[in-house]
């Protein structure tokens, strides 16, 4: 890791197959930062996403994610990057079959969790920091919107990721619940896991201001305003 950042891009070039999305894009994100990503449908959001959790390869310029070269990261490497990293998306990409409990444990044994007895705590301790403690032996569908979220960021807690990259994460919910699911994010930054929030939701970016990045005519603003 490059000093506290744990996001770094310099002078980066992003490229969707031979479509240039983004030039020249600086970016840093620290320790704890919690940011809003913003930019209208098509400016590059979910391209720069994709950079940051090794989906896009970088072409030209350097970048680093996690203590990984981005620029120079083999394919073997990704699972271990991504371990580091939290991905929260708009539809909360459950398994419908599976227990709440049965969830979380598919994604640790996925990422080579074998201890059954600290499988157990860390399932717990996750489903404690959202607040569904009690909803272990649930399956999703008996969830709301906002609790299948909570599972959702639970999950990406699992590995207690540097970083949580969230996707348009109150897309499917209603203001209130869109309020309570960004203040959980809020709370997990301020314990040191750096959030970055890409949204269209201009009231959620009112309602707790912080630093904007927004994407706009091929190009990334660092600290921008609405």
């Amino acid at each position: 890791m490059i000093g506290n950042s744990i996001i770094k891009l310099n002078n980066v070039d992003i490229f969707q197959q031979a479509h240039l999305v983004l030039s020249n894009v600086n970016l840093h994100i620290d320790k704890g930062d919690f940011v809003w990503l913003i930019g209208q449908t098509g400016s590059g959001k979910s391209s720069l996403l994709k950079v940051i959790y090794g989906d896009l390869a970088i072409k030209s310029g350097t970048g680093h994610a996690c203590g990984y070269e981005l620029s120079k990261l083999p394919n073997r490497d990704i699972p271990y990057l991504r371990r580091k990293l939290g991905i929260v998306f708009q539809d909360f990409q459950l398994l419908t079959d599976r227990s709440i409990e049965q969830n979380l444990l598919f994604v640790m044994r996925a990422t080579g969790w074998t201890d059954k007895k600290l499988i157990a705590e860390r399932t717990l301790d996750v489903l404690e920091k959202v607040g569904l403690r009690s909803k272990l032996k649930k399956m999703p569908h008996e969830l709301s919107g906002g609790e299948q979220q909570r599972v959702v960021i639970a999950r990406a807690l699992l590995n207690d990721p540097e970083i949580i990259l969230a996707d348009e994460p109150t897309g499917n919910l209603d203001p209130e619940t869109s309020e309570e699911i960004v203040l959980l994010l809020k709370q997990i930054s301020q314990s040191g896991t750096a959030v970055l929030i890409a949204t269209h939701d201009y009231h959620i970016i009112r309602t707790f201001p912080s630093r904007i990045i927004k994407c706009e005519n091929g190009k990334v603003l660092e600290d921008a305003v609405i």
